[in-house]
């Protein structure tokens, strides 16, 4: 084999599902999580993205109707380019690749370059789009088989294929084809099917923006024009979409968006906390903790613990920090005996708690200045304190000790920067601050703030910071915690 032969990569065609990310299958989640590139359509929920590896070289190729895109012969060449550097890549797809998905034309561009490939099945708009509607493709007695068409341009619906479309027995289901819902509707109707033929067009299926409107095929174009539907959608035509089997369980949150500015296990834990409830969370402004490679002062009080008698960790990336400061300098945990801790808030302290570190004071309020009257309070004389914390750490944990002599040592462990941005208004129904610093990288990234969207954020600090950027109206979370900004959002939500 030669030396360049052994430098090709490996492509996997991905399919992501349809509408939201946990729809993808569990090998296309494998490959996402390993994969040095990824290049994607518009359509893909950009939260598949966050599963990647940081390092991952992130590609959008678009795919989208009306908006600008690589062309396939760009994406071809795209790909292959990115498995001759070595890559491997990941081509994350919409619903199914081969659901046309033009899938087929990517791997023969990759076999005739010699391009090892594997293909990942995806969940395909065509079953998936009624499903969440309530709209079975099949039913027994009704419809025994389903046809899938695509409808996006004039070349692919003549007269006489639309002749033929109306003769099948079975349920119509249309990709792409809401452009041109007219001439097809007006088509089948000449071709013999019947006026009165129950069709209905799904807007956005499987997101929370998801809009479905009923009819027949004699009224449907009307109606959705009427009702402003917009691409993408999928459109049902046949005996089964009168049916109405979509859930009658209704979640508090359903159809309601959150978007987030916070660190990426922020977004992750309150994701895991309201989708279940029926949000659809979204990352705008990703927020990455940068460690200090290079602390020696850090070092130096680390190798010097017998001078401290607490040791003050301020968020649970602080302590993931600090007791990974301990591992690489090889510091016996036995040598925090006699050293008390103290931490904001409940994560923070089950950081500690994982590793067989109690923390004694956790005030019950998670606010640096709750912390500081806490150690106030318990501090005795002759105490020296490690403050170990990011660089834009709240003063006024410092100020108060400082006010009552406490001694203490501040060390900055970590800073917090801005990672992903994503849009530039804002337009989801809630938006969360987890944080001061997250605000400030919010507007200094020129994000804006629709007039609809209600904000909630953690604390007193980061609602002043809102407020000096010219936010009113903010919601602040009771329980400065992922708990407590879920109730927050769902009390907002239910008025």
């Amino acid at each position: 084999m030669s030396i360049a032969n052994e430098k090709i990569g490996k492509v996997w065609l991905v399919g992501a599902g349809c509408g939201e990310a946990d729809l993808i299958t569990i090998r296309g989640l494998s490959v996402l999580k390993k994969c040095q590139a990824v290049i994607f359509d518009s359509l893909i929920d950009r939260r598949l993205l966050d599963l990647c590896p940081d390092s991952a070289e992130k590609i959008c190729v678009g795919k989208r109707a009306g908006q600008h895109s690589a062309s396939q012969e760009e994406i071809n060449a795209l790909l292959v380019r990115k498995a001759q550097e070595g890559r491997l890549t990941a081509r994350l797809k919409g619903g199914d690749p081969f659901v046309f998905g033009r899938g087929g034309e990517e791997i023969t561009a990759l076999k005739a370059n010699n391009i090892p490939f594997e293909v990942v099945p995806g969940i395909s708009s065509s079953i998936a789009v009624p499903e969440f509607a309530g709209i079975p493709v099949t039913h027994r007695k009704v419809s025994r088989s389903f046809h899938v068409i695509t409808g996006h341009t004039a070349e692919d619906m003549p007269p006489e294929k639309l002749s033929v479309y109306a003769k099948l027995d079975g349920t119509l289901v249309l990709l792409m084809g809401l452009g041109n819902l007219g001439r097809i509707t007006e088509g089948l109707i000449k071709g013999g099917m019947s006026v009165s033929t129950p069709a209905a067009v799904i807007s956005n299926g499987g997101r929370v923006n998801q809009r479905t409107v009923r009819g027949t095929l004699g009224n449907i174009t009307a109606l959705a024009a009427s009702e402003k539907l917009a691409a993408p959608a999928v459109t049902v035509i046949g005996e089964t979409a009168a049916y109405d089997f979509s859930c009658a369980d209704k979640r508090p949150l359903s159809g309601v968006s959150v978007a987030v500015t916070g660190t990426k296990i922020f977004c992750e834990r309150l994701s895991e906390s309201l989708s279940p409830l029926g949000a659809q969370v979204e990352c705008v402004c990703a927020l990455k903790i940068t460690e200090y490679a290079e602390n020696p002062e850090l070092d130096k009080a680390l190798n010097e613990l017998s001078r401290y008698t607490r040791i003050v960790l301020t968020s649970m990336n602080g302590a993931k920090i600090f007791l990974g400061r301990l591992r690489r300098l090889k510091i016996d945990i036995r040598r925090l005996s006699g050293i008390s801790f103290a931490a904001i808030g409940e994560a923070t302290a089950r950081v500690l708690e994982n590793v067989g570190i109690y923390p004694e004071l956790v005030p019950a309020e998670f606010t640096s200045k709750a912390l500081g009257e806490a150690l106030s309070r318990d501090c005795k004389s002759g105490e020296r304190v490690l403050i170990l914390r990011a660089q834009k750490g709240s003063a006024e944990l410092t100020g108060i000790l400082s006010a009552d002599n406490i001694a203490y040592d501040e060390i900055k462990t970590y800073d917090v920067e801005s990672e992903k941005i994503s849009g530039g208004v804002v337009e989801s129904d809630f938006l969360v601050f987890a944080s001061s610093s997250g605000a400030e990288a919010f507007f200094g990234e020129g994000l804006k703030i629709s007039k609809k969207t209600k904000i909630v954020c953690i604390g007193e600090v980061t609602a002043q910071t809102l407020k000096s950027k010219g936010v009113k109206n903010i919601n602040i979370s009771k329980v400065c915690s992922v708990s407590g900004i879920t109730d927050a959002v769902l009390s907002e939500a239910l008025k």
